[in-house]
């Protein structure tokens, strides 16, 4: 769970990638599903995926993207419970969870001599929103969630010679969470946890020419660890403050790009993700209050995530001298096994198919764009919460009906 970005006003919706990581840190890449972004290197996006890939970015450069994120998530009921039992649930089965979201992020690289280049990138590494309709069936478990970033990552490369550059970043993060939810105090009320954190990571990268028409990119992205803190507030009952403690997964990533002919560009990648991290997460009191003593567990998130893998192909074929299309289809494995799934974060497998270009408007102006469309395997859900005790969460059971997320993303890239 993670985190705030109102200094680029970003609202991330149901993560495109699995778990709540968003994988939209280009519209470049996109075309191509984000295959092969480690060893691509198109411009200084590369910051996040690979930093070392700055060495092959003469002179300045600045980068822009905006990525319009359209995830649908559809609930069906088939045994849900609400809490407690005899409570009546207007909004049915919630309606469409997703809803349009709007990823930005910027880059700046900076050549300093042949061989040292430095930059920085300002990105949404990871987000989350999922908004039901006002009293379905699972309101006691959620009604609304949200996760945002920000992430500001200083960077620097090095070309140690003609075959080897090397790079690496510090990352500072700025993080909150919020869900809202039903409670149950003798009569049916609100409640809303709220929790922020800063933190920092890093992240590391190199990039190997095999020869003139093969390179290999290898990057890693660590953990961020976080004690968030805030409140919980329950109407009609009080307030109490609260941490959670997350440690977000670390990510390693293998590309490769090989330069066939002329015209014709093959991109491919794996990339594993540590999402074990995150497992339990107990919302634990930190002072005495209406809600009970310091230290009391209030609720538990119960994730149980597992391990992950991306793997994705592309393909960039030279149509004109000023304009490349761009292609590819990617696999990404979700964290949630179906007996954690929650309605939180209904999430599963998916499959990519992306298409989109790049425009050379002028020597110094490239404009890409990209349009991906994800297949979301049926997700079924039992997530049994309890109906007799407190606290009242209810029991959700059901499916979630042939999800899928729709993306399109531009970028304006100038070198000067």
């Amino acid at each position: 769970m993670l985190s705030v970005s109102s200094a680029l006003t970003a609202m991330a919706g149901q993560a495109s990638a699995s778990g709540f990581q968003l994988q939209e840190q280009n519209a470049s890449g996109l075309g191509n599903a984000y295959a092969g972004q480690a060893a691509a290197a198109e411009n200084a996006s590369t910051i996040f995926f690979n930093p070392a890939g700055m060495t092959r970015l003469p002179g300045r450069q600045i980068s822009g993207a905006v990525n319009l994120i359209l995830p649908s998530s559809k609930f069906t009921n088939s045994g849900t419970s609400t809490a407690p039992a005899a409570l009546p649930s207007p909004g049915g089965n919630g309606g469409d969870a997703g809803g349009l979201a709007a990823v930005p992020n910027a880059y700046m690289s900076w050549q300093i001599d042949p061989k040292l280049w430095v930059g920085v990138g300002m990105t949404v590494p990871y987000g989350l929103s999922t908004d039901y309709d006002r009293g379905w069936f699972g309101r006691f478990q959620s009604q609304k969630a949200e996760v945002k970033t920000i992430d500001i990552n200083p960077s620097f490369a090095y070309k140690l010679n003609d075959v080897v550059s090397v790079g690496g970043g510090v990352s500072f993060q700025r993080g909150e969470v919020k869900i809202d939810r039903s409670s149950f105090i003798g009569i049916e009320t609100s409640s809303q946890l709220k929790v922020d954190d800063d933190s920092y990571g890093f992240n590391l990268g190199a990039m190997f020419n095999l020869s003139p028409m093969t390179r290999i990119g290898i990057a890693y992205r660590s953990s961020v660890a976080y004690d968030l803190k805030g409140n919980v507030t329950v109407t009609g009952a009080g307030t109490a403050p609260i941490l959670m403690e997350v440690k977000l997964p670390d990510t390693l990533a293998w590309s490769i790009a090989h330069q066939v002919n002329p015209k014709l560009e093959l991109l491919g990648d794996v990339t594993l993700t540590q999402w074990s991290k995150i497992k339990r997460i107990p919302v634990v009191t930190t002072a005495a209050s209406t809600l009970g003593p310091s230290g009391r567990v209030l609720d538990t998130f119960e994730f149980e995530f597992k391990d992950t893998y991306r793997i994705g192909i592309g393909a960039n074929y030279k149509l004109r001298n000023d304009f490349t299309l761009k292609l590819g289809v990617a696999y990404d494995k979700s964290p949630v096994s179906d007996q954690f799934r929650t309605v939180t974060l209904p999430d599963n497998d998916r499959t990519w198919l992306a298409i989109g270009g790049k425009y050379q408007a002028s020597k110094q102006m490239t404009l890409d764009f990209g349009y991906a469309y994800l297949f979301i395997k049926d997700a079924s859900i039992n997530s049994q919460k309890g109906v007799a005790a407190l606290p009242f969460q209810g029991n959700v059971v059901g499916n979630y009906n042939n999800p899928s997320v729709h993306i399109l993303s531009g970028q304006l890239t100038y070198s000067f």
